[in-house]
């Protein structure tokens, strides 16, 4: 099959990713690492991890048998690669900004967690995971390729070798944002990414459709990263990240970072909730990104109290299941600690005389937080 013009292909592109549910899609040819644009992402990425801006995420450091990483390139782990189609859907949460007035006591949970569907026959929402809720729409997609082209595919949402933000960035979905974030002109940056790589050769010579960068000379997310996670514009030193201390980082949180997580329990919006872009993004409404308002600034009190049958209850099948009890119950801890208020001690005391460790350490250090608050130091 000859090489195909992005033009006409994105256009049929676009009309099957609008009818499986997804709000914006594009395509990218792949770079091999021995072209000019594929070996400056690869040494882009290799510097990245080498800086130690990974943290302890180590499905990002996967090399191949010739200790290349598998993200380098998309061809490193799929030689058959040719072109990426990238489909985004917009998350954005019926709900007020993590930045904006809230009641004394309560948590934050991430916009992306908020996620909910209705279920045939009833009315309650209940929890949905974008990594499932993606996956079977890109599988529409993927099916509609095959039956036009018969080409070799593979989906992924999250889990597969590439790095999806350049691969949107590529096709056009959006510019890569100071804040490392994908900005759509008419979305802002509340997008979840998923691929599909497919055998299709663009042809030769085709330019790519990059949408413009329209940051500016604005640095709002910059300035607002409580833990300075983002080291320059467009990069971000994940270790330091709000959202990979809260779900990613096992074990204890590194006291430096505590004071700046404020009352964020899963994940951080703040770079997101500061840039002009996001302010008239339009809110989700579709099923599988409806907002469950109980997350919404969620009182510390209630998630402090759920045991495991509790959890399973609310989280199971969410993206806060991934987290656990356990690892939750400490940045809970930690929220508590950085509330200032005495009510929380009780709690706090009990999890720091318990047999989990980490909890029992982050509550001390709560404890010791709350005790300063009141003697007029620890602010």
């Amino acid at each position: 099959m000859a090489g195909l013009w992005i033009g006409q292909w994105q256009e049929w592109i676009r009309e099957r990713a609008a009818e499986a549910g997804f709000d914006t899609a594009g395509v990218a040819p792949v770079y091999g690492t021995e072209s000019d644009p594929g070996r400056v992402d690869a040494e882009r990425f290799a510097d990245w991890v080498e800086a130690g801006r990974a943290g302890e995420m180590d499905y990002l450091k996967r090399r191949n048998e010739h200790g290349v990483l598998l993200r380098s390139g998309v061809e490193v782990a799929m030689p058959w690669a040719r072109s990426v189609v990238v489909c985004a859907v917009n998350y954005n949460g019926d709900g007020p900004l993590s930045i904006q007035p809230a009641g004394e006591g309560t948590g934050w949970i991430a916009r992306y967690a908020w996620s909910g569907r209705r279920p045939e026959g009833g009315e309650d929402l209940v929890p949905s995971d974008y990594h499932d809720e993606m996956l079977g729409r890109l599988r529409r997609v993927e099916a509609a390729l095959h039956e036009r082209y018969g080409c070799e595919t593979k989906c992924y949402v999250d889990t597969g070798p590439l790095v999806e933000r350049a691969a949107a960035a590529k096709a056009g979905v959006g510019w890569i944002g100071k804040n490392a974030c994908v900005l759509n002109q008419r979305l802002g940056s509340w997008l979840l990414l998923g691929v599909i790589v497919t055998s299709l050769e663009v042809a030769a010579g085709e330019e790519l459709q990059v949408a413009a960068d329209r940051c500016g000379s604005c640095t709002r997310c910059i300035d607002a990263c409580p833990t300075d996670a983002l080291v320059e514009p467009r990069e971000m030193d994940a270790s330091r990240c709000i959202a990979y201390l809260t779900i990613e980082k096992k074990g204890s949180i590194a006291e430096e970072f505590r004071e700046a997580m404020g009352r964020q329990v899963f994940g951080c919006d703040i770079c997101q909730d500061v840039c002009p872009w996001n302010r008239k993004a339009p809110v989700a409404r579709t099923e599988g990104m409806l907002t469950r308002p109980e997350l919404v600034n969620p009182a510390l009190e209630w998630l402090a109290g759920m045991d495991a049958t509790e959890f399973r209850r609310w989280f199971k099948g969410s993206p806060i299941e991934r987290t656990r009890k356990k690892r939750l119950q400490r940045n809970v801890a930690i929220a508590m600690g950085n509330s200032g208020e005495p009510r929380f001690v009780p709690q706090l005391e009990t999890w720091s005389t318990g047999e989990d460790e980490v909890l029992a350490e982050s509550a001390l250090w709560a404890l010791e937080r709350i005790r300063g608050v009141a003697e007029g130091d620890g602010r």
